[in-house]
């Protein structure tokens, strides 16, 4: 059944791209945030960041944690017969915390990870966001799609790829074909094929 509406969406897609006549009223563009992100100059410097907070940050921080542990499991062991009943609850507690934390040490590092790729790619979000709300509304774009959303079956029209529209409105380096398909299309040329759809490859992982 999801299959099948899969199927639909994809195929009403295609009618809204190819069908002027049914889309007279609807405008739709199609966006890449990846691709738009590869763009920028700077993005590349993202994954040395990365890096350094791996080792800089979260392997220090695991070496303290199990030293801290260690300690004070270590003074639990020969203080807690003596100690009040709310004081040995209070170091049981912290002591279980630190054991979780570190036996679940793994989904610890990938949400700090996350957590700091985020920080450190807002600021390239924010630029495109704006950019994309003023070409949609400069532009009259009624929709936009994901470039992952339209059929395979489908070749939109050059001029409705956002990304590249937001890549020229932020003065961000284009290749040099796709500078001459956009110059093409805009200038009523030929539409060019495929591939010269998308602006550049996805840029690396978080890692």
């Amino acid at each position: 059944m999801n299959k099948f509406l899969l199927v639909c969406v994809a195929f009403a897609v295609s009618v809204l791209f190819t069908n002027s006549a049914s889309a007279q009223n609807t405008k739709i563009g199609y966006f890449d945030e990846q691709a738009a992100l590869s763009l920028f100059p700077g993005i590349g410097k993202i994954d040395t960041l990365m890096n350094s907070y791996r080792i800089d940050s979260l392997q220090e921080e695991y070496k303290y944690s199990v030293g801290d542990f260690q300690r004070r499991d270590s003074i639990f062991k020969k203080d807690s017969a003596t100690m009040p009943a709310k004081a040995r609850e209070l170091a049981t507690r912290e002591l279980l915390q630190l054991r979780y934390k570190l036996v679940n040490w793994q989904q610890y590092q990938q949400q700090m990870e996350e957590a700091k790729y985020e920080q450190l790619v807002n600021p390239y979000r924010i630029r495109i966001a704006e950019a994309l709300a003023g070409i949609v509304a400069e532009q009259k774009y009624t929709i936009v799609l994901k470039s992952d959303a339209i059929s395979p079956y489908v070749q939109p029209n050059l001029l409705d790829n956002l990304t590249i529209r937001v890549a020229m409105k932020l003065k961000l380096p284009l290749p040099k074909e796709i500078e001459d398909a956009w110059k093409a299309a805009s200038g009523g040329g030929s539409m060019p094929s495929a591939p010269a759809a998308k602006p550049a490859a996805k840029p690396a992982g978080k890692g």
